[in-house]
């Protein structure tokens, strides 16, 4: 809209001016027929005419009394005009900024629970993308004007700033934020990022970009929960889209928000002590029968996976069950390991 905006004024800008020409050609055609002037003559009289800067000597017959008059008339118009345009773009240009900066200040302030993106290059517009699709506030940190405009356009909440600087990491509300992406093209980057994040928020959930093992595993030791290397992963699913098609097309339906089929997705729970199935078996529970969805894994307080737990499989306080299914089953699946107090709610 901004850049609609400025084009508008630039055009309007560009009338005035090729109306002040025109004018300039009239008045010293004008003037050579009715007072029968040289050609410069005739231009410096209407020069000094339209500008209103006076004039050298009246004119001597009435016919180019008269048309000084309507020269000095439209001179005056043309002028009023060029000046209206100019004030217009300086007091909107600035004003649009103040208000829009405070406006996406406020909105960012206001925010809770949401991800910070250090990094709006190919992988933050597309972690950006998968966060729009799936409904989860986000704010956008990138040092580069080009990306924050594209970020703008996009209608994100944005920070000009490096995600390595506590000021800006505060100014996306760190504090207030449930996870962290890295994504930066600079594994140095994405390490100090890291490093900055965890020094502020030491529960905050950390997923950083690496390019390689080494620098991985640095960005892990500084903090990082998770790390993804982009060009690995790319690998990985290449060889599966060959090996196992299908597979790797399921794999990408129910994890992709917004995909071919939103209605299907995996979603994590964690079993906390508030809730009733800590400590019963999913035969218990009888899972698939009240929810219609199914687990798929149980995340084990050791880091280990049990992988398609069968009804004697048991989830004890601190493990995370790994659910597949609908939308209206992954809401029945929450709402059974919800808090006792919120299901009461």
């Amino acid at each position: 809209m901004a850049a609609v905006r400025d084009e508008s004024y630039w055009r309007r800008f560009a009338w005035a001016v090729a109306a002040f020409a025109g004018l300039l050609v009239v008045g010293t055609i004008g003037f050579q027929i009715f007072l029968s002037e040289g050609w410069v003559d005739s231009l410096y009289r209407a020069v000094v005419s339209t500008t209103l800067t006076g004039l050298a000597s009246a004119p001597e017959s009435d016919d180019g009394k008269i048309f000084t008059i309507v020269l000095l008339f439209a001179g005056v118009a043309v002028f009023f005009y060029i000046a209206g345009v100019v004030v217009d773009v300086i007091t909107r240009g600035t004003l649009s900024d103040v208000f829009g900066e405070r406006r996406r200040r406020k909105e960012i302030e206001e925010l809770r629970d949401h991800v910070i993106i250090c990094g709006y290059g190919r992988v933050g517009r597309s972690v950006a993308a998968e966060f729009r699709a799936s409904g989860t506030p986000f704010v956008v940190v990138d040092v580069t004007p080009e990306s924050v405009g594209l970020a703008q356009r996009e209608d994100a909440a944005v920070v000009l700033g490096d995600g390595t600087e506590d000021e800006d990491l505060e100014r996306a509300g760190i504090h207030r934020a449930r996870g962290l992406v890295a994504s930066v093209d600079s594994d140095e980057k994405n390490l100090y990022i890291t490093l900055s994040a965890r020094a502020a928020r030491p529960d905050l959930f950390i997923v950083a970009r690496a390019s390689n093992e080494a620098a991985a595993a640095k960005i892990r030791r500084a903090g990082a929960n998770r790390v993804v290397q982009p060009y690995s992963r790319a690998g990985v699913q290449l060889a599966n889209l060959v090996v196992k098609p299908q597979v790797a097309d399921f794999l990408e339906i129910v994890a992709t928000a917004g995909g071919p089929m939103p209605d299907l997705r995996f979603e994590e729970i964690e079993v906390t002590r508030e809730c009733g199935p800590a400590g019963k078996t999913i035969g218990e529970l009888r899972v698939h029968d009240l929810t219609g969805a199914m687990i798929v894994a149980i995340r084990r307080q050791d880091g280990t996976f049990d992988v398609t737990p069968g009804p004697e499989a048991r989830v004890d306080e601190g493990e995370v069950v790994i659910g597949v299914g609908t939308t209206d089953q992954m809401v029945r699946l929450e709402a059974l390991f919800a808090p006792r107090e919120a299901q009461v709610g």
